[in-house]
This record gives structure tokens, C-alpha cells and sequence, in this order.
């Protein structure tokens, strides 16, 4: 576990907030108490903490911030999907996405800037890598939000978290963590452990530190039916394959009641969205207690992949739903704010510079 030094108390979770106010000579309880404050209130002004001696908001505004990102802008779809974009330093800004539907409202929310992963038809990995955020960057993400949609006291509230917005939250774990321990807290955001998912590309060694961790629900970017063709789309399967990611999605669903994962499967035109793929998916899957969702692929501008039809789409579900597997297909929400799923591109200066070589590979693959 990275420890990091810090004084924006979003960064800490309950935990960390007991520490930190037992060092101040104080009890345990105070630190529910500002999370109420924080995260119930939406209040950032310590002086505004009425509960705690003036001495006590002296101190936590000397030595403590609760530092927030700026929101450079907000677009809303015509379809109701909200993208927010949010500056974390002088060279980076994130984007975060609400999509309301009719039962639920869903937060995609962000853990990189950018993503290391390199798949080649997601608009996030195009762009390249630059730094992991921080818990308090990633919990700002839902207060901002939040507090934005005014989730407590209108209809747009947020039902559900999905980290699946920018970069592979698996890959910076140690702050993907308390962020996780926030949102389910009762004296944070408040979210039932199953309306909170975490969506990985495969990173096996850390979705069994997850499955110890904490109790949320998981999700995996599949994509292919095997390794050839996952290795091409999803170049993280070189390191784990197929077989070592689906040994840890057992493991994480063992002596779990009615615990189910979610398998993505972006569905690219003539890459892997044919009858034969799908019949080979199923197969692939038996073994694992799981339901299927399709993506249809979302362009964005430099990809060569094209999205698949809606006859192939169809078909594809048929045949997943005929071998009893729950399967959905995702609406494309947003896309005219381009917010929609792999479309996510934030505004970052990129270290890795990689996107010739990745619409290089995409050519490839087609």
C-alpha cells in the first residue's frame, strides 16, 4: 500500500480521518462527524462546522484543505447524459459522465489521466498516459457531481458507480481504495456495495486484492472470445491470458449468494462481432456465473474500427440469450457530447505518446 502525504482531506477515508484526528488529541467519532459535513452537507468551509470548538476549526483550516477541481466545462447530451470535464493541474483535466435512465442514474467516474493499457479501440488509450489521480481527485469526481445535479433533492440522482471512465482503476489501486471505502460509507456518499462496480481490463494479481478488500461488484473488459484476437484488441492479455483472468473472476465470485460478473464486449464491425464469435464466447463462459454486456463500438475521430451493424448486433445477443446468459446491450448515450462508452478523452499532456503506433495497430487488426 503507497502511503502518501497529504493534507486535502479528501484523500482520506473514515479510517485514515480517525488517525489523523486521534494524533490531534481528539476522538474517533469527530472524523463521521466532518465526513457528514463533506459528504452529506456538501460543505467545505471549515468555519461552517458548527459541531466542532472554534480551536478545533482553527486547526483543521490551518493545516488541512478540502481542495476540489475546477470545472472548466459541463455539456449535456440531448439524450440527458452530462459530461463534466475537471482540471486536476495545470496540464491535466479528467471526464466524468452522469447517465440518467429510467430506474437509475449511473456516475462513470475516472481513476487515470489517460491509460497505460494501450486498447486499441478505446479514445482514453489513444491519447496515451499521464499520471495516476489521487483519492481526492477521484472522490471530487462524485462530489462535484453530486452536488451539480443536486442528487439529494431532485430526480437526477446518482444510483450507481461505475469506474469505467478514464485509465484502469486496478492500475492505481492504492488510491482507488479509500475512494471505493468513501462511496460506500455510510457517513460518505452511501452507496450499497452492489451500485458500486469496478471495471478492470484484467489485471488478475489485483482482482484478487480487491476480492479481499472490498465488497463491490466487478466488471471485465473481454472484448474477444481468445487470446489471438484479445491480444490484438487487448494487449494487457498478453501478461494474463484468458484462462488466468476467468481462474480470478471464479475466485472472486466464490461463496458470494447471487453474485454475478459483468463481461464487456465492445462489438467492432468484422473484427469480432460474427455469429461464430459469439458461439464461442458462450462456450468460453460457462463456467463462470456471469451476464454479458454488448457495446456497440463508439467511433472517434483517428479510429479506423467501425461499429458493428445492428443486424450483427442482434445476432450476437441472440445467441448469447439462447444459451440462457442475461444479456443487454448498451444504448449509446451521450455520444453528442462525446461521452459515450470509449469515448472518453479527457485533455492531458501525454507522456507515452503512443497514438500513431495504436491506430497503426487498430489498421492492423481490421
Amino acid at each position: 500500500m503507497i502511503v502518501e502525504r497529504t493534507n486535502n482531506l479528501f484523500d482520506m477515508d473514515r479510517a485514515a480521518l480517525e488517525q489523523l484526528f486521534v494524533r490531534m488529541g481528539e476522538k474517533k467519532f469527530r472524523a463521521s462527524q466532518l465526513m457528514k459535513w463533506i459528504y452529506h452537507s456538501y460543505e467545505t468551509d471549515f468555519s461552517q462546522f458548527n459541531n466542532f470548538s472554534l480551536k478545533m476549526r482553527s486547526e483543521l483550516a490551518e493545516q488541512f484543505t478540502l481542495e476540489l477541481p475546477e470545472v472548466i466545462s459541463q455539456q449535456e447530451s440531448e439524450d440527458g447524459t452530462v459530461k463534466w470535464l475537471l482540471q486536476v493541474d495545470e496540464q491535466n483535466a479528467v471526464e466524468v459522465v452522469y447517465i440518467p435512465e429510467a430506474t437509475r442514474g449511473t456516475l462513470c467516474v475516472s481513476s487515470q489521466v489517460g491509460c497505460s493499457l494501450n486498447c486499441t479501440f478505446c479514445a482514453t488509450g489513444a491519447q496515451g498516459f499521464n499520471r495516476h489521480l489521487s483519492t481526492a481527485e477521484i472522490v471530487a469526481q462524485v462530489w462535484v457531481a453530486a452536488k451539480m445535479l443536486g442528487h439529494t433533492r431532485t430526480e437526477r440522482k446518482i444510483t450507481n458507480i461505475v469506474m469505467m471512465g478514464m485509465g484502469e482503476p486496478l492500475a492505481n489501486y492504492d488510491r482507488v481504495l479509500p475512494a471505493l471505502n468513501i462511496m460506500r460509507d455510510d457517513f460518505g456518499f452511501g452507496f450499497a456495495n452492489r451500485r458500486v462496480t469496478v471495471s478492470t481490463s484484467g489485471l488478475v494479481n489485483k482482482i484478487d486484492q480487491l476480492n479481499a478488500d472490498a465488497d463491490v461488484a466487478l466488471a471485465i473488459s473481454l472484448h474477444a472470445p481468445n487470446d489471438a484476437l484479445r491480444d490484438t484488441l487487448v494487449p494487457l492479455n498478453k501478461k494474463y491470458n484468458i484462462k488466468q483472468l476467468l481462474d480470478a473472476c471464479k475466485r472472486f465470485v466464490k461463496d458470494k449468494k447471487k453474485s454475478r460478473i459483468t463481461f464487456e464486449y465492445t462489438l467492432i464491425r468484422d473484427v469480432n462481432d460474427r455469429p461464430e464469435h459469439a458461439r464461442e464466447l458462450v462456450r468460453l463462459l460457462s463456467h463462470v456465473p456471469c451476464k454479458i454486456n454488448l457495446i456497440p463500438f463508439n467511433p472517434f475521430p483517428g479510429n479506423a474500427f467501425k461499429r458493428s451493424t445492428a443486424v450483427a448486433v442482434e445476432q450476437f445477443k441472440q445467441i448469447c440469450q439462447a444459451s440462457q446468459y442475461i444479456t443487454t446491450v448498451r444504448k449509446t448515450r451521450g455520444d453528442d457530447i462525446a461521452a459515450a462508452c470509449g469515448q472518453l478523452a479527457g485533455d492531458f499532456m501525454d507522456r507515452t505518446r503512443r497514438s500513431a503506433s495504436i491506430r497503426q495497430l487498430q489498421l492492423e487488426v481490421v
